[in-house]
This record gives C-alpha cells, structure tokens and sequence, in this order.
C-alpha cells in the first residue's frame, strides 16, 4: 500500500494522550470501512500506524458500506465505520450494528453531529450545494432555489450523482423530507421525476460528474462543498456555489466502533485519534474537510469561515428509516423515468 509519508511530520504528536490511554491492550491492527478516498485515509492510517504501531487495513467502500456492513453482522469482519451520513448511522444504530465508544474530544462537538448515546460521532460536516458552470450560465439565469431544478428551461441542463452517492442519498431524501413536513409526499415524488426529465445524465464517480461540468456537457449540478472547492482550486473549473432559498442539507461523516469488533480496543484508538483536533485540521487543510470541532475550525482554511450558506431544516434521525425506502423507489421509479417514456 502506497503511504505518504510526507504527511507524518505535520502529525508527530497527534494524539499521543490516546495511544498512551490504550498502552499495552491494543490488538495489532484494526480494520476499517470507509467513505472516504484512498489518499485520505493512508494519511490517518500512516500517522495512526506511526503513533501506535498497530497496521491498518482500509477498505473504501462507497455506497456500498452499509450493506457490507449489514450483511457481516454475524461474524464482523470490520472493527470501523469511518464515514457515510449521520442518517446511515442511525439506521445501523437501529439495527443494533454498534459498539457505543465516547471519545475524550465528544464533550467539544456540537449535540448536532454526535449520538446523544454515544453510538457514533461525527468528525467531518458536510454541506451539499448546487453549483453551475459561469461560462455556460450567469447569475442570474441560474438557479436560485433546489424547486428550480425541476424547470423545463434547465431541460438537459444538469448532471448529478446516483443514488450510491451517500451524498447524493442524503440530499434527494432531505428534499422529499421537505414535502412530507408538509403532508405532501405525492408532489415530492412528481417534483422529483421533474427534475429527472431535466436530468442529461447521472454518474457513479464524482469526478466524472464534474468532468461533465467541466467539458460544458451540462450547467448544473449539487455536490459536496469540498468536492466542489477542490475542482475550483486544483482543476481550475469555472463554478460558482448557489445558497439556495430553502436552505442546503448539512451532512455530518461519522466514525463508529463496530459491535462484535474482533480489534475492539484498537478500534477505539482509532476513533479517539481520527476525530482528534489536530487530525481534523489536518483533513481541512489537506483535503478541504470542514471539521466539527470548534478548535480545529480555527485552524482549518480560510475559505472555511468567508462561504455563506443557509442550512436546510432537516430531521436526520427521521429519515434513518425511510432512507433505504425512499431510495429504492427513487431507483425503480424516478431515476431515467423520463428517458423509459421517449
């Protein structure tokens, strides 16, 4: 496995309180599904393998973490959850699938991005905006508001990920939330097929969705806000974020211990050090994650603190049940149900 090593200097002493709490009881090493991409977590796990010496075995699973983790309940061949929205969390939460574990940074996070019983915390929050190509579109002709995606004028006109998208998950279902507050889930459904018949295409690697945006093969398209940071700084593109009217869905990336861990005492080393503050401010300035704890915000970039953004007004906890429903129907009846029709 590639390292980088050039990462481990800037976290020579990063929670050296934590492995020194687990001196003498951690397993040899730890393994961990995740979200998050390969070069973010060989960082953590360098400086964690440096740190304490126990090796860590990764594997970034995608949209499909949570059914893997669901189909080992029996016998877990996993010790971490490290990624994925709250709501995921609360339904495996549910499902009985966690080791409760409070870390001694938790008192520091908001009750917004943790488990108020301890079974999960957040480390990364997460804001999901609509964004558009300025050399296709202006200010003014883009749109203001998530209801306006569904407007015949943007016919072609966008691009999204699909439902393996944890992102994508959270957002399409925050805004059918919106409806069903309202007792008006019928016309959250028919808002959403209208907005598929203005869909070109959806795509299931973020970098192609915004090679699309970028090739001028469609205007808009929502993602995560460091998703989209990273192709404005590194790739140069032309994108301007919208805050919407309504507000944009803030998703917390969480870490578990997973029940029946066979590294149980490794694995909470291992949350105790990911979530820590100085490794929060690391992935902010190496990787645009935008902590959630207080002390690692002051350190993080500066970009951080100047975008505004209104947050949209959604109950994840509801939605940890009716996620996997909502978006299985999303998948037979929504997704390309346009297209079934020419």
């Amino acid at each position: 496995m590639k390292r980088i090593f050039t990462l481990l200097s800037s976290l020579a002493l990063v929670a050296f309180c934590a492995a020194a709490a687990f001196a003498g009881t951690l397993e040899d090493k730890v393994v961990v599904y995740s979200t998050h991409g390969e070069s973010m977590l060989e960082a953590v796990a360098d400086a964690f393998e440096a740190k304490t010496g126990v090796a860590v075995e990764f594997i970034n699973l995608k949209g499909e973490l949570a059914d893997r983790v669901r189909a080992e309940k029996a016998n877990p061949q996993s010790d971490v959850m490290y990624g994925a929205p709250s709501s995921v969390y609360q339904e495996l939460k549910a499902e009985d699938l966690f080791q409760p574990f409070t870390p001694t940074w938790a008192a520091e996070v908001d009750p917004l991005f943790k488990d108020k019983d301890g079974y999960w915390i957040g480390t990364i929050q997460t804001p999901v905006l609509m964004f558009y190509n300025t050399e296709m579109l202006s200010a003014a002709d883009a749109p203001k508001d998530w209801k306006d995606l569904a407007d015949p004028k943007y016919k072609d006109m966008l691009v999204f990920r699909n439902a393996l998208s944890s992102s994508a998950r959270a957002t399409y279902t925050a805004l059918l939330q919106q409806y069903e507050k309202r007792g008006e889930m019928d016309k959250g459904w028919t808002y959403l097929k209208a907005v598929d018949a203005n869909t070109k295409r959806y795509y299931g690697s973020g970098s192609l969705q915004f090679q699309a945006v970028g090739r001028k093969e469609a205007a808009i398209s929502f993602a995560v806000l460091n998703s989209i940071v990273d192709n404005q700084i590194k790739n140069k593109m032309p994108l301007e974020t919208i805050d919407a009217a309504s507000g944009s869905p803030v998703i917390t990336d969480a870490i578990a211990v997973i029940k029946g861990a066979k590294h149980p005492e490794a694995a909470k080393a291992f949350v105790e050090f990911a979530g820590s503050a100085e490794v929060q401010a690391l992935l902010a300035r190496k990787f645009n994650r935008m902590p959630t704890l207080p002390d690692a915000l002051d350190e993080a970039p500066a970009w951080m603190a100047k975008i505004k953004f209104k947050i949209m007004d959604v109950d994840w906890g509801a939605l940890a049940s009716k996620q996997s429903a909502w978006m299985q129907k999303w998948d037979t009846e929504v997704k390309d149900s346009a297209k079934d029709k020419k």
